[in-house]
């Protein structure tokens, strides 16, 4: 199917031809229509795999396991709408944003490497082939490292540098783990691995390789204790950047462990071992210290980023569990996450925009002179709380469904301990803007006379809102969300049966 490809071949198209511009409106205006053109293709792709059916596209006219495949099923459709639908209203944020924050000589290569990130993100979800899958991790990771480092923060640089350095690291370890597979199967196709495992699973090489795929996405995707990248990187980065790489570059990677437990090394393989224990752990403790570090926090962005170490610890948490409510939480996350952090980041980058600070000391009293993104600020804080009527409560529900069914306790007590603290950190950051005493907002490096202070950008509201309204819109009706997440499980596994559970 042709529209599959072009999910990746646009994006390559209009990658060098944003880089040549030497306008920056030019440059940002093929964006928007490269993430316009992308979006309606990852929605017309989800569409049709909706309902279970499985899109199979070979490269070249080179049959599968020689040549590489493009296979798209529910689950990498919604990451794909994810991944597009973010990216579009990024951009459509980024106008007032970008010319602010990056210097006019590079805003064309800052959105051509925007467009190659989009691409490497892309083609993770789409690809059949596991070491192509690699190459498009390493596309996406290059150029978010490119992105990062060209903010006009100087702690840009080393957050960025502090990124490449693990995520090199993490990089090498999927690659080690790929090779080993390799060698013990002769494939790179997933399908191909999975369909002869039988054949080559009892060799030790395969269970290293298991390991060292695990702990090298486990550093991409920020699972705790591998995180320490996580919180430097989307603090420092430029906003529109730090909003994109916080609602899709974990999910991305998140999908990715996903698809290599459940489609690559067979269920009944790594079940019995030590790792669903491990990830259920792991991801209990992430829930707790993301939000109690969160709590800490005296900078919103820095506020949350921790709280994206803790939401990334729902999702583990989900897939440790392993029953099928469990899994429908972290594909139910995995969007649910995306617009309502991307949400908030905006809220935080128009902070920044209009008083150049996301201290929450120098923004008190400032919610009563910027009513709409505060409000919006609010609304998507309820959706991370997990308040009913919100997309926070609709995985949250299916979350506790799959603890309650395994008996797992502990995880009950890590998911309602989140919960508390969430709304802990979120009312600490509505006191400063609404109750704490008017501050007068230092605003540095503002030309005299600027009204950058005074009002906010059309871009940028109908952007943030937008995301609020899905906030709200698929925690009430939850028919696509939940259809897709359950045609999802069904996919990855017919070793796990679909039960009927009642739907928020």
């Amino acid at each position: 199917m042709q529209t599959t490809v072009l999910l990746v071949v646009l994006p390559l198209l209009f990658a060098p031809l944003t880089a040549l511009c030497r306008n920056g409106k030019l440059a940002w205006a093929l964006t928007l229509v490269l993430m316009l053109a992308l979006s309606t293709l990852a929605i017309h792709l989800m569409r049709d795999v909706l309902f279970g059916a499985v899109i199979h596209y070979e490269l070249g006219g080179w049959a599968p396991p020689w040549g590489i495949e493009y296979k798209i099923d529910s689950l990498n459709a919604l990451v794909c709408v994810i991944v597009t639908s973010i990216g579009l209203l990024s951009v459509l944020f980024a106008k007032s944003s970008v010319e602010k924050e990056i210097s006019e000589q590079v805003t064309a290569l800052f959105y051509a490497c925007l467009q190659l990130c989009v691409l490497g993100m892309l083609g993770i979800a789409l690809t059949g082939d596991i070491f192509n899958l690699f190459v498009f991790l390493e596309i996406s990771s290059l150029s978010s490292y490119a992105l990062i480092a060209m903010g006009r923060n100087r702690k840009a640089l080393t957050a960025a540098l502090e990124y490449l350095i693990l995520g090199t690291i993490g990089a090498t370890f999927f690659l080690l783990g790929v090779g080993m597979l390799y060698a013990a199967s002769g494939s790179l196709n997933m399908q191909d691995i999975a369909r002869r495992f039988a054949d080559f699973g009892s060799m030790h090489l395969v269970s290293t390789s298991l390991a060292f795929i695990v702990i090298g996405i486990a550093l991409k995707a920020a699972i705790f204790p591998l995180h320490s990248w996580l919180p430097k990187a989307y603090s420092q980065a430029p906003s529109v950047i730090s909003i994109f790489l916080a609602a899709t570059a974990t999910k991305v990677s998140i999908y990715v462990i996903i698809r290599c437990l459940y489609q690559v090394y067979p269920v009944d393989y790594w079940s019995s071992a030590v790792l669903p224990d491990l990830l259920t752990g792991l991801g209990c403790i992430a829930i707790v210290y993301g939000s109690a570090r969160a709590l800490t926090q005296t900078d919103i962005r820095n506020l949350l980023a921790y709280s994206s170490v803790a939401q990334i610890g729902y999702m583990i948490l989900g897939i440790g569990l392993m029953n099928v409510h469990g899994l429908m939480a972290s594909f139910l996350h995995l969007f649910n996450h995306a617009i309502m952090k991307a949400a908030l980041f905006m809220a935080a980058g128009v902070f920044f925009y209009r008083a150049n600070t996301t201290k929450l000391s120098e923004l008190a009293g400032l919610g009563k002179e910027m009513p709409w993104t505060t409000a919006a600020l609010i609304i998507a804080g309820l959706s991370l709380i997990g308040m009913p009527g919100t997309v926070g409560f609709v995985s949250k529900w299916y979350l506790l469904q799959s603890a309650f069914e395994t008996g797992v306790w502990y995880a009950v007590i890590a998911v309602l301990a989140g919960s508390v603290l969430a709304i802990l950190y979120v009312w600490k950051m509505v006191e400063a803007l609404y109750f704490r005493p008017a501050f007068k907002v230092a605003i540095h490096h503002v030309p005299s006379g600027s009204s950058g202070i005074s009002r906010t950008p059309a871009g940028m509201l109908v952007s943030i809102w937008l995301l609020v309204f899905s906030c709200i819109y698929f925690g009430i009706d939850t028919r696509l969300t939940t259809t897709s997440a359950r045609t999802a499980v069904a996919t990855l596994s017919s070793d796990i049966h679909i039960v009927s559970g009642s739907t928020p």
